[in-house]
């Protein structure tokens, strides 16, 4: 959509790889890390449980993303999305160290900062999504969700196990400031990296939530998001649970919640960006459904039959995780196709918010189903809903292809 595309391909993935890196790390340390934290310094579990409410802000991002757009965009082309991305790093990596320095016993100023840190980040990946789909040509934007999706993944080690193992050895203040220093280590490169200008487009009217609202593209991608992912969503937060009821030792979970489920996670995203990149984003959707599938049935055969061989379990929830991430590169590229030139970071963040807000609502849906009638029907019910999703998906497609043509 750029230009000049002055600037190349490797740059630009290095920086946005870089935000992503560094945004994930606020999201790993406000769901994983904090908590142990908390735990470990006796606060109770319902006061832990709050911190969940922070998941919020990035659900609800899509309400300030019009006049976020309105400013980083300027009528000759320019963008400002660079200095917003990295003013929002500094930002957050004050707040960092203002947390290190707010004691266990301080619950509600670390809740207030955790607040702020959220609506730092949330903004800052507003202004990301829209540089990529801005400086990256559609046929190139495989990379850059290969950059959104497994910088996400990587962040969580630094959010999570380093920050962790920081507190424990040294302390919550150097833990803080060193999280803080490699916030603004790997904003670098986007500082260092050209905006290069878009093409001016004459705009009908102010980027807006309602502009999006009234495109037909728009309400079908949201529903598209929502129905791809959906399968996946219902039992992701019972992976944990179900395999230490299946005997899984807490350090081999650990493991495999932590660094296991990285590397799965970004080999997928990886798989994921060469699938797009093959075959397109929309049949890269329709394949990686179609792996979800396999996966997700297999996962609830096992579970129906009662089967509790440790090996082959976690395999298979391995495999699923980077289905998962193979989904989400694939997605993503999909959905950055069907934003307008002229808001890009409104249209997308509402597909994100979209996303976030089905995670928390099929995640209790599956949670709730479990409680009531056991492990396996929720899995079963998750391997119906992914069989559900290619023929659904032939009908949103379609549904696209006729929008397109009017």
């Amino acid at each position: 959509m750029s230009d000049g595309k002055a600037s190349s391909l490797p740059p630009i993935l290095m920086a946005a790889g870089g935000i992503y890196t560094a945004q994930s790390l606020v999201g790993g340390l406000t769901f994983m890390g904090i908590p142990a934290v908390l735990r470990a310094d006796n606060v109770a579990l319902d006061k832990i449980s709050l911190v969940s409410l922070v998941m919020l802000v990035w659900a609800l991002k899509f309400l300030w993303a019009p006049p976020l757009e309105r400013l980083r965009i300027l009528p000759n082309g320019r963008r400002r999305s660079r200095g917003i991305m990295v003013c929002g790093e500094v930002i957050t990596a004050a707040l960092l160290v203002a947390l290190g320095f707010t004691g266990a016993a301080s619950f509600t100023m670390i809740i207030a900062l955790l607040l702020l840190l959220a609506v730092a980040s949330a903004t800052i990946d507003i202004a990301c999504d829209a540089f990529i789909i801005e400086q990256l040509a559609q046929d190139s934007r495989g990379p850059g969700n290969v950059a959104q999706v497994g910088g996400g993944y990587l962040g969580l080690i630094f959010g999570s196990g380093l920050f962790v193992t920081t507190v424990a050895l040294h302390g919550g203040l150097a833990a803080c400031i060193l999280l803080a220093c490699l916030v603004i280590l790997m904003s670098l490169p986007m500082l260092l990296t050209r905006e290069a200008p878009v093409a001016p487009i004459a705009m009908a009217s102010m980027p807006s939530l309602v502009d999006a609202f009234q495109r037909v593209d728009i309400r079908t991608g949201l529903v598209l998001a929502v129905v791809f992912e959906m399968s996946g969503r219902l039992t992701q937060s019972l992976t944990g649970p179900f395999l230490v009821d299946a005997g899984v030792p807490l350090s081999l979970l650990g493991m495999l919640n932590g660094l296991g489920g990285v590397m799965a996670g970004i080999c997928g995203a990886a798989l994921g960006g060469w699938i797009v990149h093959r075959r397109g984003p929309v049949k890269a959707v329709f394949s990686i459904a179609a792996a979800h599938v396999i996966a997700l049935c297999s996962v609830a055969l096992i579970v129906a039959l009662g089967i509790r061989h440790l090996p082959l379990l976690v395999t298979l929830f391995v495999i699923e995780t980077a289905v998962m991430a193979a989904g989400f590169v694939a997605i993503y590229a999909r959905l950055m196709g069907l934003v307008s030139p002229s808001q890009p970071g409104v249209d997308f963040t509402l597909f994100q918010s979209a996303s976030a807000i089905a995670a928390a609502l099929f995640g209790t849906a599956g949670g709730l189903l479990a409680h009531q009638a056991g492990y396996a029907a929720s899995f079963v019910m998750s391997a119906a809903l992914s069989m559900l999703t290619p023929p659904l998906l032939i009908i949103l497609e379609r549904r696209l292809t006729k929008g397109t043509a009017a």
